[in-house]
């Protein structure tokens, strides 16, 4: 029955992939490659244990541009999003006024729909699919809780197109902090976006200290930091101070002391529901300030669709360098402490029996049985191997369980604790040789085929490029069309051609 349901999954997910393909074909052909670059990255995954055929790492990324705004208690998240879309979707208020993370996409009905977390768990068409196993992972008991965690908000502004805006609660006293923080990682992860808005009421470091340890001093060193802003929200409120230019640096000082001293720093506040300035050169000010910024937050917004172009991408590159760096050394290591564990626990259990056999045979020469007759003798014999390979693999599997508990795949971009604890079973299960070095399913092959994926990432990334520059300046101009660059990629025959050919591996970055 569970061959039957595994082997349902696998149908299913190959199905979504080619959905996925489909609605890409017309949409966005370059990223249509870069699918079949994922299933090539998936069946390296499969070899090597990381994935079970019933995933992908083409659906643990986002394929819509997805924003996602971020941020500590009434700091004015949702009432931001009201103000974007242009209607008041969300709640609002000077307490925390909901407690979900809220995903908000385009709906066709005028009146906005509120749907469970289960719709976002149980629909691979959206990035938290299953969500609610990695939630498991983290807080054992929380995984059926999902509704607990997530809601789907549909919206009839035009403005969500094509996009998904996530709402996230505040995380500072949260009695889920665990699978909150766990969720807030997932997110930040898939946005092309990422607006980290800041209460201007309270711009000193005690008052977000778990913000600014989070979304600050963890985000300053991503390699994507540069989709980071941070904003701080409602200055209206500090329009009545003695100097509110003030307000702006503490808040800026208390970034600082956590590392960011660089990076994207706005003012803004609602218009549309502001607090009243009486002076009016002051007013005039904060206007000029607050619009300028509003409306280079959204310029960055609009940009989400080029982005996500290239954030796909780079996920297929990083995943791949992950993969052939990270992972494979990891396990390495894991394998190397697993044999030695198991051969000194082996030592330890054959002295002690040899100490106990040999103490009792002083007494009684039990041992003089073995010898008295042929028959006895074999029969000895192999009941001495069967116990003893009886001991050993009893020891392997319960050093790998031991081991197993303890897994886990922090400072390994791209790869989950779940990810890593399966490739450990898969290279330590009964029938895996005890002195092989590399993982299993590591070899030349394998190695040929992510050198394959990371030359395509770098051929994908010069085609995107050619759309809007060419640096020669020579040749040909720049193309609007995303569609006219398919004559730039590989037909079919051609790419399934190129895969087959496994004598040599091609070199990084040719085109």
């Amino acid at each position: 029955m569970e061959f039957g349901s595994n082997k349902e999954e696998s149908r299913q997910i190959q199905q979504r992939l080619k959905r996925l393909e489909e609605h890409l074909k017309a949409e966005n052909p370059v990223l249509l490659q870069v699918v079949h670059s994922f299933r090539q990255l998936d069946q390296v995954a499969y070899a090597l244990g990381l994935l079970d055929h019933s995933e992908s790492f083409a659906t643990r990324v986002s394929w819509w541009p997805m924003i996602s705004i971020l941020g500590t208690f009434s700091s004015g998240k949702s009432t931001y999003i009201n103000y974007y879309l242009g209607m008041d979707l969300q709640k609002t208020g000077n307490q925390a006024v909901d407690d979900k993370f809220t995903v908000v996409c385009y709906g066709v009905d005028e009146t906005p729909r509120t749907l469970p977390g289960i719709s976002l768990d149980s629909d691979p068409r959206f990035p938290f699919y299953r969500i609610s196993k990695e939630i498991e992972n983290v807080d054992e008991g929380q995984g059926y809780r999902v509704d607990a965690y997530l809601q789907l908000k549909t919206c009839p502004s035009e403005k969500m197109r094509g996009k998904i805006l996530i709402d996230s609660p505040g995380f500072d006293a949260d009695e889920q902090r665990t699978s909150t923080l766990q969720i807030t990682d997932r997110i930040m992860d898939l946005s092309d976006l990422v607006l980290v808005l800041f209460d201007a009421r309270h711009p000193e470091a005690g008052a977000m200290h778990d913000t600014l340890q989070h979304l600050v001093s963890g985000t300053i060193r991503r390699a994507d930091s540069n989709k980071f802003l941070y904003i701080l929200n409602q200055v209206d409120m500090t329009a009545r101070e003695d100097n509110p230019e003030e307000v702006f640096a503490a808040w800026q000082r208390a970034l600082a002391q956590h590392g960011l001293t660089a990076g994207h720093f706005y003012r803004i506040y609602n218009p549309n529901a502001a607090t009243p300035i009486e002076d009016d050169a002051r007013r005039a000010r904060f206007e000029s300030k607050r619009d300028a910024d509003l409306n280079e937050i959204e310029t960055r917004i609009k940009r989400v669709e080029v982005e996500r172009a290239y954030r796909i991408i780079g996920v297929l590159e990083q995943t791949a360098k992950c993969v052939e760096g990270a992972f494979v050394n990891h396990m390495i290591e894991l394998r190397r402490n697993w044999r030695n564990r198991v051969l000194i626990t082996d030592a330890v259990i054959l002295l002690a029996i040899l100490v106990l056999g040999g103490g009792l045979g002083f007494f009684v020469p039990w041992w003089t049985l073995f010898f008295q007759h042929p028959v006895i003798t074999l029969l000895g014999g192999g009941l001495v191997v069967a116990g003893a390979l009886y001991i050993h693999f009893s020891v392997r599997g319960m050093v790998a369980r031991r081991m197993e508990k303890r897994i886990d795949a922090k400072g390994i971009p791209m790869i989950t604790t779940e990810m890593l604890r399966r490739a450990f079973r898969f290279n330590t299960s009964p029938w895996r040789l005890l002195f092989r070095v590399t993982p299993v399913g590591w070899g030349n092959r394998v190695q040929r085929r992510i050198s394959s994926v990371l030359a395509d990432a770098d051929q994908y990334i010069q085609s995107l490029n050619d759309q809007f520059t060419n640096p020669s300046g020579k040749g040909h101009k720049p193309m609007g069309d995303i569609g006219a660059i398919v004559d730039l990629l590989p037909t079919d025959e051609e790419e399934a051609q190129r895969r087959e050919e496994d004598d040599t591996p091609r070199e990084r970055g040719a085109v």
